[in-house]
């Protein structure tokens, strides 16, 4: 055995005592060969002295999809490394609901031999819902999720969102894939997307296999997921004092994990990722040892990853130099041993990201929009009608219903003199050519428009505007550019971050994203919406599964009760 690295005099955290510890670490091959203070019979192939400066595993993000960055998996990683994560658990259902089995594949090709450790959930709800409620560019079937089990990247079952079919009908499709899993791979985490449920029907959840979740819950429901040995994965929504304060009184430590699930781009730019809420709990009062656990050896041990989330002889050498830990002040980043990531090290990525295939790069299939595809029309002349508004709240990812009397002139509604915006969603798969169409209120756009093939989860095109005419600028836009995020106010294009790959990823590096998003979401908030997060709130204004009221390509959907519902409720002529 050689000994490549001693790395000597630190303030080594250990895992397992959940402390830190002075003393020396080396490094053989890909993994850790010792860690302690004794004299080594070996002499080291290089030595670097830490001078006190604190060791701590690579940080574990276990549950996180690469897409909802809009990065390029390798200006992802790229980011991701230089954050001290070494590794990701990423869930690709977003590229998966426009190519499928292939989109999945082409996806773990381009994170191959880089500066992180990917592993892949297999996406279990694609679509999100089914063909009656909106239209993805493909689906995961039991074929593809055979064919995904048995690859060595893949580690667990993706978030199951459609915790309803579950509940509701034991010969569902996500059922099968469930069964199909526990059948084929017991050793399998079975990960969930379960808000708001519980007593009778988060127990039954968990009596199917699901085992985590990672989505916003009440004290009451957090409480009941740790009660009932559920596996809590934190994200930044559900960071708060009283949860955490909750979890170490019980002594929950080992049963939760800090996640990031979706980073915007300039986010990530700004304030890191998954170390930014380890920083972010010890602000909360979370005691360093503590938020390192849950960002490390808990996410290890719940994925199964048994060679990580430690630093311990025969574990793989994934760690973390910090100067200053409270700060979570990053000196470097090693990952299997080798040195990924040093302080002041230049960001250097390609101008472009061409690592897909060609198609990938041409995955929009609509003709230009015209006046007429933001015309609301009503089954009277003259008259009023009585519409269902989709009221936007500033708070929550969460749409409420509203009602509104508005003009009908001509047959038309006349929408544009009105307060509430138009929203279509256009399918964009080359399918069906279908269009969905709702009237949005509550804290959303007060002028101008907005338009994305970046809209959860099928990736339609997704048009919001207070103007027919911002609304069709910014549709051909986005369909001219093959995809992307845009905001237009008085016919003028204000922001635009293009996102050629597969309609939902940049090809451009994570420096020049952030600035194009951050961008988008000035200009939104100059446009009047308001929301704690504008791009995601937007974004998930089509998500079917998130609560309460959501558009897509078949119209307005009632998430409850999993049905199209209509615009118009009643018209007086």
């Amino acid at each position: 055995m050689n000994i490549d690295v001693l790395l000597t005099n630190g303030q080594v955290y250990n895992s397992y005592l959940k402390k830190f510890v002075a003393g020396n670490i080396a490094v053989s091959g890909d993994r850790f060969s010792y860690v302690g203070t004794d004299a080594l019979p070996i002499a080291p192939q290089r030595t670097i002295d830490l001078a006190g400066q604190y060791v701590i595993p690579g940080l574990i993000d276990c549950h996180m999809h690469i897409e909802s960055t809009m990065c390029a998996p390798r200006t992802f990683m790229n980011g991701a490394a230089r954050n001290g994560v070494t590794t990701l658990i990423a869930e690709p259902h977003e590229i998966a609901n426009v190519f499928g089995l292939v989109g999945i594949r082409a996806l773990m090709q381009t994170t191959q031999n880089g500066p992180c450790d990917v592993r892949i959930a297999i996406p279990s709800s694609v679509p999100s819902t089914n063909a009656a409620l909106e239209t993805a560019g493909a689906a995961i079937e039991n074929d593809d999720v055979e064919a995904l089990m048995h690859m060595e990247q893949v580690i667990c079952l993706g978030e199951v969102m459609d915790c309803r079919s579950v509940l509701a009908d034991a010969h569902s499709k996500t059922n099968r894939l469930i069964r199909q899993i526990q059948h084929g791979r017991p050793d399998f985490s079975i990960e969930g997307h379960c808000p708001r449920f519980v007593g009778w029907e988060l127990a039954q959840l968990l009596y199917r296999g699901i085992r985590s979740d990672h989505t916003d819950q009440s004290m009451e429901g957090l409480a009941a997921r740790a009660a009932n040995g559920m596996f809590i994965q934190l994200q930044e929504k559900t960071l708060k004092k009283e949860f955490l304060d909750y979890l170490m009184e019980n002594r929950l430590s080992g049963r939760f994990a800090l996640v990031t699930d979706d980073t915007m781009p300039d986010d990530f730019v700004r304030r890191g990722q998954l170390n930014h809420l380890v920083q972010r709990s010890i602000e909360l009062g979370l005691a360093p040892e503590e938020a390192i656990y849950a960002a490390t050896y808990a996410p290890a041990q719940h994925m199964g990853l048994r060679d990580k989330g430690a630093i311990a002889p025969g574990r793989i050498a994934d760690f973390v130099v910090l100067s200053d830990l409270r700060a979570f002040a990053i000196e470097s980043v090693w990952r299997a041993g080798a040195q990924v990531f040093a302080r002041g090290a230049a960001w250097e990525e390609p101008e472009r990201d061409t690592s897909f295939p060609a198609h990938f790069y041409h995955s929009v299939h609509l003709s230009p929009r015209t006046a007429e595809d933001f015309v609301l029309r009503a089954p009277i002349r003259e008259g009023t009608a009585l519409c269902r508004i989709l009221a936007v709240q500033e708070h929550t990812t969460f749409v409420a219903e509203e009602r509104a009397e508005l003009p009908v002139r001509g047959g038309v509604i006349d929408w544009e003199s009105s307060p509430y915006s138009l929203a279509c969603v256009f399918e964009r798969h080359g399918k069906n050519g279908g269009c969905g169409m709702a009237l949005v209120g509550g804290t959303a756009l007060t002028c101008g428009a907005a338009a994305t093939t970046y809209a959860h989860d099928s990736h339609n095109l997704l048009v919001l505007g207070q103007t027919a005419a911002d609304m069709q600028t910014a549709a051909n836009t986005v369909i001219e550019a093959q995809g992307g995020f845009v905001a237009v106010r008085d016919g003028s294009v204000e922001a635009f971050a293009p996102l050629p790959i597969a309609g939902i990823l940049s090809d451009r590096p994570l420096p020049i994203l952030g600035e194009q998003i951050a961008g988008v979401r000035r200009a939104l908030t100059d446009c009047g919406y308001r929301h704690d997060n504008v791009i995601m709130s937007l974004s998930t204004l089509s998500l079917p599964v998130s609560p309460y009221f959501k558009l897509t390509d078949k119209g307005i959907i009632d998430v409850k009760k999993g049905a199209v519902t209509p615009l118009i409720l009643e018209v007086r002529g």
